[in-house]
């Protein structure tokens, strides 16, 4: 509970402020106490009576109220502040109940505070503040204590003598006299008053017991504080007293370790943990380690013959030693550096990547001829499902080497490459350190996956730590914060993976070399399907080739009409509930072998999911074909516009970006510029609105590319005339009717081949992009380059 809260709980009320011309006194003690009185707010305490107290003032205006107090009779209120840290507090910030004082004393101190020394006469409430400024004047009255004499109050009264005698005695805080003050005291109100102001109490604690008018009521409240009190001094005791005794046992145990160790050196015997440090020296005699980690482990070894076993840093030392001796500092796979054999093993693997692969047989061909070269940083870009991870193992393999994988995507804490500090419980190397390790050599393959989706936080930027690790020039001397040694990964070969460039920062992207994996057409996916996927569904539900077989066309329509992805892990899953319900039929008694044909799959996998909508989507006026370029491969995509009556206003819809939007407003534009030479009524657009809707509206999607495929809407719109249905385009569009070149041109033409499209309108500036189409995917669809809009739509239009 705050202090707020605690005081709005108090019993305190808001005194209004209110003038007064009346002016009268009481008395206390012989000591007359007007009734309108000046009050000083106190900070972080309360003042009881009868109590003599020092006070310093440095408050300006309670500086110039106690100097003006001091010309008179030396009597003001003295009332704590609800909250301490309140500079100015108003009235409704500080307690209604406070005491009468009289200065006994005044210094004045060199930054012009003041040092008084207060006399408290009586317990007082204000009845409301008179005055606000310069200072607070407040109508008071006295409030008189109430006892009502009992024998159970004698024992209450004696009780605390006792209870506070016993806390004394415990606590180191409270001086013995206290003991004799009390003695002296027999009046059970002024007790209750100084014993209370001994207690550590808080604020509100202090002002509820100066607030309790009936002595009784507060000598029940007082005994039960002296109680919490005695208790909480009678832990601390037993805690301190525990903390003793283990520490003088851990003692007693190091001399009866030392002697143990004397008499068994005289006797020629040796103990577990001699043995322990002999076989570490004789580890690290052994492990021939560079100069840095022989000096590292040989200091942490001399550290651990020092420490005694049970010590907090014994562990933190010996798996640090285990950590050095345990990685494969000089432990190296020997490399297959017959390319032949290189190439025939990635040719078993995977099907196509023909570029991969050559790089990969290219680098094999540099480590015969020049055995020391730095392994290459690769970076496979492609959709999710191309194989780029087990392209990865099949390297590894290919080259007999050690393969590990770890995905980096979604970690945020540096410390999770270079490791922490040994200073923090718990500590372990990096995740690079550790792969290595658990690799069991200095030069495997690293796979370092989803690189794409490494995320930051307050805790580092682990891309920023990969630039070390992914840099040749640097990464032979990797400092993990773990080892605090240099690490040579310049002989590991790392491999990283992502499904799209963009996210990964130009640094780190600069030091890796990018290659890129584009979908599959429908004959690779078939090859893949009949070469990899079959066979290894079938070995993993335990059927062969007796049991089921698929039909080659039943393969192609589980492509075509249950997938729409650019990789092939769908299709596997496809298949994969094929061989389940088969393995369930063959437990049940099946004997028959099972043939999988095109008119079985309804039966197995239910209706198709994906169908063909070109031919329908394209029958009326203002619909085009587009291509786009997606993290998951090249897709194809419809643009509707229509136009209806209205003031000029251009509706864009489709969850599209600022780029897209820019592309439909440059679109518009153009015709608007060119609607006499398109045979568009000029004032087309003064009195309608047109509104362009690029489906899926689910799916984010932006990009100069649909320019071409905008305007070819909108003209098909306005002159009423079809877009052909086997036409797909791509390309930006200017102001002045140029098309420009756009990026992504493989994955567009394999989505456009893969939804049957075999004419596609490509920029004129694209033509050398199509060598890296597949060959049979060239000789499939036809290509028409352009340069202007207006052959856009002259190729893209009917009639």
């Amino acid at each position: 509970m705050s202090n707020k809260d605690k005081a709005e709980k108090s019993v305190s009320k808001k005194k209004p402020v209110r003038k007064s011309s009346r002016q009268s006194t009481f008395t206390v003690n012989g000591k007359k106490i007007p009734k309108l009185l000046p009050v000083l707010p106190i900070r972080g305490t309360v003042i009881y009576p009868t109590m003599v107290i020092p006070l310093l003032v440095a408050r300006e205006k309670s500086v110039q109220m106690i100097q003006k107090i001091l010309e008179g009779n030396r009597i003001l209120g003295l009332v704590a502040q609800k909250y301490p840290e309140q500079e100015d507090p108003a009235p409704e910030d500080i307690y209604s109940i406070g005491v009468a004082a009289q200065i006994v004393k005044m210094i004045k101190m060199p930054d012009d505070a003041l040092r008084i020394m207060i006399e408290a006469i009586c317990r007082i409430e204000v009845d409301s503040y008179d005055a606000m400024e310069p200072w607070f004047v407040a109508s008071i009255h006295p409030l008189s204590e109430t006892l009502r004499e009992s024998r159970r109050l004698d024992a209450l009264t004696l009780n605390i003598r006792d209870l506070f005698k016993k806390l004394v005695n415990m606590s180191s805080n409270l001086p013995n006299e206290l003991i004799s003050i009390i003695q002296g005291i027999s009046e059970p109100g002024k007790l209750a008053d100084i014993i209370t102001s001994s207690l550590n109490l808080t604020l509100e604690e202090r002002q509820e017991m100066l607030e309790i008018i009936d002595i009784g009521l507060r000598l029940k409240k007082l005994n039960m504080l002296l109680n919490r009190e005695i208790e909480i001094q009678e832990l601390g005791n037993r805690i301190q007293t525990q903390i003793k005794d283990e520490m003088d046992k851990s003692q007693k145990e190091y001399f009866i370790r030392q002697q143990m160790r004397a008499l068994q050196k005289e006797l020629g015997e040796s103990d577990d943990r001699t043995h322990e440090i002999e076989e570490l020296s004789q580890r690290i005699t052994d492990a021939n380690l560079p100069e840095d980690a022989q000096e590292a482990a040989s200091k942490e070894l001399d550290r651990l013959k020092r420490m005694p076993p049970a010590a907090a840093e014994y562990t933190v030392s010996r798996t640090y030693l285990d950590w050095i001796l345990e990685l494969p500092l000089n432990v190296s796979t020997d490399d297959t550096l017959e390319t032949t054999k290189v190439q025939t093993i990635l040719d078993e693997d995977h099907f196509g990547l023909e570029k991969i692969k050559q790089r990969i047989v290219e680098y094999i061909a540099v480590r015969h001829l020049k055995p020391d070269m730095k392994g290459p940083i690769l970076c496979f870009v492609g959709p999710p499902g191309t194989g780029k991870t087990s392209l990865g193992k099949s390297i590894a393999r290919a080259m007999n080497r050690k393969f590990h994988r770890i995905s980096v995507g979604g970690v945020k804490d540096e410390a999770e490459i270079r490791g922490h500090r040994r200073t923090y419980i718990g500590a372990l190397p990096g995740r690079i350190i550790q792969g290595i390790r658990k690799a069991g050599s200095n030069n495997p393959v690293f796979m370092l996956d989803e690189v794409d989706k490494i995320g930051m936080d307050f805790r580092g930027d682990p891309a920023s730590a990969l630039l070390e690790v992914l840099d040749p020039e640097q990464n032979n001397s990797f400092a993990d914060h773990y080892l605090n040694v240099n690490y040579d990964l310049s002989k590991v070969m790392f491999i990283t993976t992502a499904n799209i460039l963009e996210p990964i920062p130009p640094a780190l992207k600069d030091r890796m070399e990018v290659l890129k994996l584009s979908g599959y057409t429908l004959e690779e996916k078939m090859e893949i399907a009949k070469i990899h996927l079959i066979p290894r569904q079938l070995d993993e539900h335990g059927l062969a080739t007796k049991h089921l077989r698929f039909h080659e066309n039943a393969v192609s329509r589980i492509i075509r009409d249950y997938t729409l992805e650019a990789g092939v892990r769908n299709l596997e899953r496809e298949i994969s509930k094929i061989c389940r319900a088969t393995a369930r039929q063959v437990v049940e008694g099946r004997k028959k072998v099972m043939v999988i044909t095109p008119s079985k799959l309804h039966t197995f996998l239910g209706p198709p999911k994906h169908f063909s909508e070109i031919k329908m989507r394209t029958t009326q006026p203002g619909v085009a074909i587009g291509l786009a370029y997606t993290p998951y491969g090249g897709d194809i995509l419809f643009i509707e516009a229509t136009r209806m009556t209205g003031k000029k206003q251009l509706i864009l819809t489709g969850q599209l970006g600022n780029v897209m939007k820019e592309s439909a407003q440059a679109a518009l534009s153009f015709i608007r510029s060119m609607a006499k030479s398109l045979n568009i009524d000029a004032d087309f657009y003064e009195k309608s609105d047109i509104h362009i809707h690029v489906p899926e509206g689910a799916v984010p999607k932006d990009g100069p590319s649909a320019g071409v495929t905008i305007a070819t809407a909108l003209v098909s719109l306005l002159t009423n005339k079809t877009t052909k249905h086997n036409i797909a385009m791509t390309g930006e569009i200017t102001l002045r009717g140029d098309v420009l070149p756009v990026g992504g041109i493989k994955e567009k033409c394999l989505a456009a081949y893969r939804a049957d499209i075999r004419s596609v309108i490509i920029p004129e500036r694209n033509l050398s992009d199509l060598e890296d189409v597949p060959k049979y995917v060239r000789d499939k669809i036809t290509f028409i380059p352009v340069k202007r809009i207006t052959d856009v739509i002259e190729n893209a239009l009917n009639n």
